[in-house]
């Protein structure tokens, strides 16, 4: 017998907070060989619909402590490794042994694993607080990841960022 467990709340408001699905938000792409330009000059960029997982904390976006937003893409699993070019070891993903990368649920439907989502700690996004609202309103019903789901997360993003690499270890005892 499968239990299905939902995820996600659906919301239909303005207030954004930590854990809200956003889709198709236009983000700027810089050339990974961007170099400054000359003083007075123009610079342009592309930008894409990217569907990201906001980052940033609750408070802080309830308390208007941010003018800009941070996100994280997130993407069908099929979706990830077809952009890799490489099918990905969902399964160590999912036991947390790789942590940039993290698993949540379809929002769909639970028991779906090809419909599973991957966000990528790796590329985070960072966009006006104004933008992210009127996009939310746009978008009107959308995905909200809940509680305790939502702290599991939070604390694996935490996970990733405070890793500590060290010059060298304890030696392993001896008995």
């Amino acid at each position: 017998m499968t239990t299905r467990v939902a995820w996600w709340d659906f919301v239909e408001e303005a207030e954004l907070r930590q854990g809200d699905y956003l889709v198709g938000c236009i983000v700027p792409k810089m050339p990974a060989d961007f170099a400054p330009p000359e003083p007075q000059a123009v610079v342009t960029f592309t930008a894409a619909p990217v569907d990201i997982i906001l980052v940033t904390q609750s408070c802080d976006l309830q308390n208007a402590k941010v003018k800009v937003v941070a996100g994280c893409p997130i993407y069908r699993v099929e979706e990830f490794d077809q952009r890799l070019g490489t099918k990905g070891d969902w399964e160590s993903v999912r036991r947390g042994n790789r942590p940039a990368l993290h698993l949540l649920s379809s929002c769909e439907d639970p028991d779906d694993s090809a419909s599973v989502r991957v966000v990528d700690f790796r590329e985070i996004v960072s966009l006006p607080i104004g933008y992210l609202t009127r996009r939310a309103v746009q978008l009107g019903r959308r995905p909200r990841l809940r509680s305790p789901y939502l702290e599991h997360f939070s604390q694996a993003f935490a996970r990733f960022f405070m890793r500590v690499g060290l010059p060298g270890e304890l030696p392993p005892f001896k008995k």
